[in-house]
């Protein structure tokens, strides 16, 4: 796309989008959510005009209501001394524990406040989490890239399950249950002391968990830049590079590989561009339980995101999708934040899951990539990829050919 944020050199492929009746929130959406997903016209089915009138009132008026059996409680940063110091230091080198318990029990809020000399402390400070005992965690990102701030900078926004308030307030809103005990830290890999860490991790306990839950799980990656199959080309809609084929996703960019059973719930995309137009002709191409072509596959970057043409080049916030934070779209140096929540129907699989996008089609971009993909699955979980060093997480233009200032045709 062009500036204006279209082209009419782009190929006609994009179809206009149907509108979508979303099911019913799922993973603990709130009941005025579900509500909505399963009104009519504005009005609950149960009371249409053909409804029985002895029906029994739906659920969801009962639902804040009714009374809990289970315990509610939090660990934080509070001033044991009862002074108001609310937060501790991290050290460099060192790690704070935000929880420890045991028990059975459901994590259902996260919340930090940072504060830090340290510029790069988004990157650098590293949230991990461990269910039951495990000997390796089920969570492993940078505290930034958890929360949707996946270049290093903060911005406001609001989703279903993550929402950064005013000023640098990090919310996390999914629910992580486990089942005899849960440890969270956060670790400084940097090299410069947090000074300040304010943590709330908000739990309820209860005797024992239900059957069927999965364990959350969170993992960081990156591809700084992504491997592109060609650094010759000036305009991405000519015939070389639209002509190249992707049917089985080699060269993808890969969010996520996980085994064993399970759903996808989402992910948040960080972008830096080091090549100018538009970097998302992407197709994201999702493998289920073994298969060697796509089960499920998409149309390009912004579709995935449930926006469309580029975004028009507009940052926005919803539920379910977003792009909050835009900078010099379509250049070099461009930065996007992107995210999608699939609670509408988490994307399950029985054996294994791959979820991965092009960087541009076919893989023939080369800009920056960093992600987190979360999801809920049966234990034990496939080991991580090790993560990046710290000084490797800081996005950096890089020098990759392709289309540029001097080349743009």
């Amino acid at each position: 796309m062009s500036e204006n944020g279209f082209n009419k050199s782009l190929p006609a492929r994009r179809k206009v989008l149907g509108g979508i009746v979303s099911g019913a929130a799922l993973l603990g959406m709130n009941s005025a959510a579900a509500g909505a997903a399963r009104t009519m016209g504005g009005v609950e089915p149960a009371f249409l005009p053909d409804a029985d009138p002895h029906a029994d009132p739906p659920e969801d008026l009962f639902a804040l209501a009714r009374l809990r059996s289970y315990k509610t409680r939090r660990s934080s940063s509070w001033d044991r001394s009862g002074g108001n110091h609310d937060s501790v230091p991290v050290e460099a080198g060192q790690s704070a524990t935000l929880l420890d318990v045991s028990g059975a029990g459901v994590i259902t809020h996260l919340w930090f406040t940072i504060n830090s000399d340290d510029r790069h402390h988004l990157k650098n400070l590293v949230l991990r989490a461990w269910w039951d005992g495990e000997s390796s965690p089920s969570v492993e990102v940078p505290i930034g890239d958890f929360f949707g701030l996946g270049l290093g900078d903060y911005f406001t926004y609001q989703s279903a399950l993550l929402a950064v308030a005013p000023v640098k307030a990090l919310n996390a809103y999914f629910q992580m249950p486990f089942a005899s005990s849960a440890r969270l830290t956060l670790a400084n890999e940097g090299k410069v002391r947090t000074d300040d860490l304010y943590f709330h991790v908000d739990y309820i306990t209860m005797p024992a968990l239900p059957e069927g839950l999965g364990r959350f799980h969170a993992q960081y990656r990156q591809a700084a830049p992504c491997k592109a199959w060609t650094d010759d080309w000036t305009n991405e809609y000519d015939a070389k590079i639209n002509g190249h084929k992707n049917l089985d996703g080699e060269g993808n960019y890969v969010f996520l590989e996980a085994t064993g059973r399970g759903h996808f719930v989402g992910v948040t995309q960080a972008v830096l561009q080091n090549q100018d137009q538009w970097f998302g002709e992407g197709d994201d191409m999702i493998f289920i339980d073994g298969d060697t072509q796509p089960t499920i596959n998409g149309t390009g970057t912004e579709d995935y995101y449930n926006g469309a043409w580029d975004f028009g080049m507009q940052p926005f916030d919803y539920v379910h999708n977003g792009a909050p934070y835009m900078v010099d779209p379509e250049r070099i140096g461009g930065r996007y934040c992107l995210y999608r929540w699939h609670i509408e129907s988490p994307i399950t699989f029985e054996k294994s899951i791959r979820v991965t996008i092009e960087s541009g089609h076919g893989n023939h971009r080369a800009d920056d990539f960093y992600s987190t993909a979360y999801w809920y699955q049966t234990e034990p979980h496939a080991a991580f990829p090790a993560l990046p060093a710290p000084d490797a997480r800081i996005p950096r233009l890089l020098a990759v050919g392709g289309a540029g200032p001097a080349k743009v045709s």
